[in-house]
């Protein structure tokens, strides 16, 4: 394991999620600052979900078919000047376009920065990867705090702040660009294909194992997203509870995620993928049903347990993608990331449909039950015996 490249990823992880969740922070200030509806807003926001999540499958596709070296750097500049002058913007249609290249440059990053991971990982692929994922989760919890202060000293043009991180970043990766592009896996990762052989077709097992596996994860999407939606209005309107503290709630399930994705990672490469990606969905559901009884203080302690089983595996399932697509590492990178959240995302839309018409309780139980059912394909997964 290449602990100084997967450091350096790691942190340009954090990076580049910083803005992530730092944009949708400081959307009433566009709101009030351009005169904007909530229609327009919407939009926007709308806009980033697409570009950032559903064209990544389409980002990694090319990346696996052009292998351009120099994707990374730019990424970061895309991103980084996206969401910089984002606060600069003198008009909407001038933030719209902002937005689109925040979004497209974190399209472009993560397909990338996860197909170069196994390179330098050897034969411990999800630990790797899970220290690469640590960083995105904290740049997605830092973003909304970073930015409060920031515009709290500058006002809007406070993102302009960003760019201390952004800039330096984008070249440290264009002075090791040519080091984290090697031509083939460390010894013992699992992947049987150089980066450079050319993509054949899959067989119809491997179609198979991979429909499965996207089905599971994009289960364990839909209830990460829904917790991430529901649960500050489970805290105040069931639990009687005040908003300041329901949005801590968030802070704390993310961190659980952190905390579990770091350790998710070291556990799987001990007792193989697949039987770590069923342990944790399994885990999940009692966790799950044991919070929506507790009040109190346990409230935040089994909501970080439900976020360090059920976030844990998100790692170690973007490995699995990938040793079932050893020859397109991009393409499965981007279908894990991008695709199964925007699924998920979709999935919080309609159980937003759901609170309306049954109750918010009834959205709760169905979260419930969505590891559960996640975990059935699960088991018919073909995937290929951990290393000894």
């Amino acid at each position: 394991m290449n602990l100084k490249i997967i450091l350096i990823l790691s942190l340009s992880h954090i990076c580049i999620d910083l803005p992530g969740a730092a944009l949708p922070a400081i959307m009433p200030l566009f709101k009030e600052h351009l005169q904007l509806s909530f229609t327009a807003v919407g939009t926007l926001v709308m806009v980033s979900y697409l570009t950032s999540s559903i064209i990544q499958p389409c980002s990694g596709y090319l990346s696996d078919k052009m292998h351009i070296k120099w994707l990374l750097p730019l990424s970061f500049l895309l991103t980084t000047a996206g969401f910089s002058f984002s606060g600069l913007a003198p008009s909407y249609p001038v933030l719209m376009m902002l937005v689109v290249m925040n979004g497209i440059g974190v399209a472009v990053y993560h397909p990338e920065g996860m197909k170069v991971m196994p390179f330098f990982s050897g034969p411990r692929m999800a630990t790797g990867m899970s220290l690469f994922q640590v960083g995105g989760n904290l740049g997605l919890a830092l973003g909304p705090l970073l930015i409060s202060y920031a515009v709290k000293v500058a006002g809007l043009p406070g993102t302009l702040f960003f760019l201390l991180a952004g800039l330096p970043m984008s070249l440290v990766l264009s002075l090791l660009n040519k080091e984290l592009h090697p031509t083939r896996p460390q010894a013992g990762s699992g992947l049987q294909a150089k980066e450079t052989a050319p993509p054949t077709r899959m067989q119809g097992r491997q179609r198979t194992s991979m429909f499965l596996l996207i089905l599971a994860v994009s289960l364990r999407s839909w209830a990460h997203m829904g917790l991430i939606y529901f649960i500050p209005f489970y805290y105040i309107q069931i639990l009687q509870g005040d908003p300041v503290s329901a949005g801590r709630l968030v802070f704390v399930f993310l961190a659980g995620g952190v905390a579990g994705t770091l350790v998710g990672g070291m556990i799987a490469d001990r007792i193989g993928h697949k039987h770590y990606f069923l342990l944790s969905m399994l885990l999940s559901v009692p966790l799950l049903f044991t919070f929506l009884k507790v009040t109190g203080f346990w409230v935040p302690l089994i909501l970080f347990m439900v976020g360090f089983a059920l976030i844990s595996s998100f790692s170690v399932t973007i490995v699995m993608g990938q040793r079932l697509m050893p020859e397109r590492l991009g393409t499965a990178s981007g279908i894990m990331t991008g695709l199964v959240i925007g699924i998920g995302g979709v999935g919080a839309g309609l159980l937003g449909l759901v609170a309306d018409k049954w109750g918010l309780l009834t959205v709760l139980q169905l979260i419930v039950m969505m590891p559960a059912l996640g975990s059935l394909p699960i088991f018919l997964i073909s995937y290929p015996a951990r290393k000894a």
